[in-house]
């Protein structure tokens, strides 16, 4: 019925086209896409369109004259096949909770949602299978979890790691997958496996796809860009706190004290605002002597080795000295 095409990034008038087909259907596009399709009517109308970035569908819309006709249907088909030809094996999407019903129809189901965002994947309870491979301790009684990102592990992760695994049982340490940090999220991983092997309760463990970071967060659905910021930290929480916590018996979750970042700090506040109705504490944890990973970040840009072995464990320490010594 309609003409597909599709291609690479977008770039010039074809992508003012979309912008404004897209602005149409009150969605902003930022950024950039790795492959994009488009439906046009034979006089180059577009009446659907969508695209892909990593392993997110993202600005999915169609015209009120196409719906109902099956062109939400071809566009995610089209961007699954590229995604499939691309070796991209799981794919999530971000998406308005009034579009569940249409996008099950479609292969993908729930994961966690809020009042204006749901987050859905293409794989059947795959973040309970992702939760299932994770180790347990039967005999735990307080369970609790911190979230880190570590760029790279730092003194400061380690007395933060060491103070909040004294405060339980069994202490969950979800390294964050994205691959969007000075070190590489493999690195990172082992920086903290290593950097913990001694703490007995500690288990250190990925993030994967199912902790929201910026880099697969997509806000081009929220009209008010204030606000971003803040459903970003409600989805972060609802997935914490519908999924993860149930799963593991976390009632605890640990986090730093952040005196620098303003973005960090409310994240912060409002899991004070939200956790406690879940069931689940929110414990800060003073920051040890201003130690940042930013500033070891700083101190390999001068190449001061000295000033790095101050602040980071012996892991950290000789994965930096090999790479820049």
């Amino acid at each position: 019925m309609y003409n597909i095409e599709t291609g690479a990034p977008l770039s010039g008038a074809r992508l003012l086209e979309i912008q404004a087909f897209l602005a149409q259907r009150g969605l902003t596009m930022e950024g950039a896409a790795d492959f994009y399709v488009a439906l046009r009517e034979d006089d180059g109308t577009i009446v659907a369109t969508g695209s892909l970035e990593g392993c997110v569908l993202k600005y999915i819309a169609v015209s009120p004259a196409a719906e109902g006709t099956g062109a939400a249907a071809t566009v995610v088909s089209e961007l699954v096949s590229y995604a499939w030809r691309e070796g991209i094996g799981h794919l999530f999407l971000y998406t308005k909770p009034e579009n569940e019903r249409m996008f099950r129809s479609l292969g993908f189901y729930p994961v966690a949602h809020t009042e204006s965002v749901l987050m859905m994947e293409d794989r059947k309870d795959g973040i309970g299978k992702f939760l299932a491979a994770i180790p347990r301790k039967k005999d735990a009684k307080t369970v609790g979890a911190c979230v880190m990102n570590c760029n790279p592990f730092t003194n400061g992760h380690r007395y933060l790691v060491e103070t909040a695994a004294a405060a339980c049982d069994l202490l969950y340490l979800f390294v964050v997958s994205e691959d969007a940090s000075a070190f590489p999220a493999k690195v990172r991983f082992e920086l903290v496996r290593r950097g913990t092997a001694d703490i007995q309760n500690v288990i250190v463990t990925e993030s994967r796809d199912y902790l929201v970071s910026r880099a697969t967060f997509p806000t081009y659905f929220i009209k008010d860009r204030a606000s971003t910021a803040h459903v970003q930290t409600d989805l972060d929480i609802a997935i914490f706190t519908e999924r993860i916590a149930p799963a593991l018996c976390i009632t605890r979750r640990f986090v730093g004290t952040e005196p620098f970042c303003p973005v960090t700090r409310a994240y912060n506040e409002r899991m004070k605002q939200l956790l406690p109705a879940c069931g689940i504490e929110l414990i800060e944890i003073e920051r040890k002597d201003g130690i940042s990973a930013s500033k070891v970040r700083a101190l390999m840009e001068q190449g001061d080795l000295a000033g790095i072995r101050k602040l980071v464990p012996d892991a950290t320490y000789e994965y930096i000295k090999d790479h820049i010594g």
